[in-house]
């Protein structure tokens, strides 16, 4: 079990530094060295310390800015930050994750949020929600007594193990549909994970249709409104925050070249080409190329139609170059990977594509752990 308070050397030198970066960014925050001693004398009485409300809000923003693999990051400043540091058990964790939902979705003009649970501390973990994020699609493994080919998925491969998971722990399933919600799979610090249904109007979802052509609509697919990444922990000063889900909203690119195309996840470009009527016996013909693009327009043009926000690849480089521009004017490099900046599709017509990045990471963040990817992949034996 990952926690950021093990070691108390580092605890305090990264402590130190978040309180000079927090007073540095705030100056009306007051004197950083009252505000350090206070915060060391409480390392030292009890292993970690307490964040006050601004300094969890600025955390969460600045690891949002320090994101390297993020390219909305212009927006950074408007994170709203739901503070509920005093829930730790899983009832409760459920409760406000859907809450969340509810409140970033906004009817659909999506809302940049992030709910902040219980940290971990020395002599109890805090809470952990095992979902990569909050709204996942189920993805049932085929093979013998399932009516399907073994090797074969029923929705999203990448849940495949998660959705395991999830029966074996006593849920039933949805009506085997490509797009059934999965339960929340949340502990308390226990180690025990258990299930929590998403009440259906917590999840709004849209009905994919390409702006010209009928073929979309015969695939039945649809996508849900709110990216919100669950599984990562927010690190600030120190402190781990293992349960802090948080979400901007979609380039479309993440659903149509990614999530609905990849091999590996829906694999649906030869069913679009199909449709399209393309010629798939060479890749030669680029018809992994048009049946991406259409796809991707079809993303587009429903998220417009269903009033639900969502922005484009070319738009949202523009606007990372932007944010570059703005942060050097404070002074701040910005860091970036390459591979996740620039967008599946179309790169070098965008212009990140055009320049290289500096990679190093910066704290605050928000931290992939193994165990917590683990715990995505459903890898738990009852």
């Amino acid at each position: 079990m990952h926690t950021a308070t093990a070691d108390p050397e580092r605890l305090r030198a990264e402590a130190e530094e978040f309180i000079r970066l927090h007073h540095t960014e705030n100056p009306a925050a007051g004197d950083p060295q009252v505000r350090t001693a206070a915060v060391l004398a409480e390392i030292e009485a009890t292993g970690t310390y307490v964040h006050t409300p601004a300094e969890l809000a600025h955390g969460a923003r600045v690891a949002w800015r320090n994101s390297n693999r993020c390219i909305g990051r212009l927006y950074w400043r408007s994170l709203h930050v739901r503070d509920r540091r005093h829930i730790s058990d899983a009832d409760g964790v459920a409760a406000e994750a859907v809450g969340h939902l509810r409140q970033a979705t906004n009817g659909g003009r999506i809302r940049p949020l992030i709910t902040v649970f219980a940290p971990d501390a020395p002599d109890h973990p805090g809470p952990r929600i095992w979902n990569e994020q909050l709204v996942r699609y189920a993805g049932y493994a085929g093979g013998p007594g399932t009516g399907t080919e073994p090797g074969s998925v029923v929705g999203d491969p990448r849940n495949a193990g998660l959705t395991d998971l999830a029966l074996r722990l006593g849920w039933p399933g949805g009506p085997g549909t490509p797009f059934d919600l999965l339960p929340l799979v949340i502990e308390d610090g226990d180690g025990k994970p258990r299930l929590f249904e998403l009440p259906p109007d917590s999840v709004m979802e849209v009905e994919l249709q390409h702006p010209e052509e009928s073929w979309c609509e015969g695939l039945g697919l649809r996508w849900h409104a709110v990216p919100a990444i669950a599984n990562m922990c927010l690190e600030i000063g120190g402190v781990c925050y293992p349960a802090a889900p948080f979400n901007g909203w979609y380039m479309g690119t993440e659903i149509g070249a990614r999530n609905l195309a990849d091999t590996d996840r829906y694999d649906l470009l030869p069913r679009v080409a199909e449709h399209l009527g393309l010629d798939t016996a060479s890749d030669r013909s680029l018809w992994k190329d048009r049946a991406l693009v259409e796809l991707n327009r079809a993303v587009l043009h429903s998220f417009d139609r269903a009033g639900v926000t969502v922005t484009d690849h070319h738009t949202e480089s523009r606007r990372f170059l932007t944010h570059i521009d703005r942060e050097g004017r404070y002074g701040r490099g910005v860091g970036a990977d390459w591979s996740w900046i620039v967008p599946p599709i179309s790169g070098s017509a965008t212009p990140v594509f055009h320049r290289t990045y500096d990679i190093a990471e910066s704290r605050p963040a928000y931290v992939h752990h193994p165990e917590a990817a683990a715990r995505a992949r459903g890898e738990f034996d009852l």
